[in-house]
């Protein structure tokens, strides 16, 4: 009996165990053409605000043309230039004041608008001109189709965000307020 179950032991490994060698196949037929790619294309734009009472330390620019629903927008800010390099941060940016107030550089979108906002627990209207004037701020509409394929990309880093979609400073449209 031992020797029945050494025998069908062997065989099962033999069986279970065989490589696979020899030379390759032939090409197979090709295939039927594919869809054709679509071309991402990204609107990006830049604006400088000015936050007052007067605006209530906010701004809206229009969409021309609407974007689509399903379209992500992100916007980033200008935090400081350490020599010649611009150092973007993404929004919502939150500054602490060593007087325990809080700042937040925020925005919102819809299909038609984007508005680029103050808001915090301080009175606004005690912000220096450095928190207040000549802001600048970047804004990028990924298409949708595109944010989702490629839903590792950090959309907090505005130099990965630029580099895969190929952006150069001179690809930002600047709009001026009307």
């Amino acid at each position: 009996m031992k020797n029945i179950n050494t025998l069908i032991l062997a065989l099962f490994g033999l069986v279970v165990f065989q490589a696979c060698e020899g030379p390759e196949g032939p090409q197979g037929v090709q295939g039927p053409e594919g869809e054709p790619g679509i071309n991402i294309v990204s609107e990006v734009f830049e604006v400088e605000v000015n936050f007052n009472a007067a605006n209530n330390y906010s701004e809206i620019f229009q969409f021309n043309p609407v974007i689509v629903d399903s379209d992500v927008v992100l916007s980033f800010v200008l935090w400081e230039v350490d020599g010649n390099t611009p150092i973007w941060r993404a929004m919502p940016q939150t500054a602490y004041f060593q007087q325990g107030g809080i700042l937040v550089y925020n925005y919102d979108f819809t299909s038609s608008d984007f508005s680029i906002f103050l808001d915090g627990n301080l009175d606004l209207s005690t912000l220096s001109a450095d928190w207040t004037d000549n802001q600048v701020f970047r804004v990028v509409v990924l298409p949708g189709d595109f944010a989702s394929t490629n839903a590792r990309l950090d959309l907090t880093d505005y130099d990965a965000v630029t580099k895969l979609l190929g952006l150069t400073d001179e690809d930002f449209k600047r709009i001026e307020l009307k």
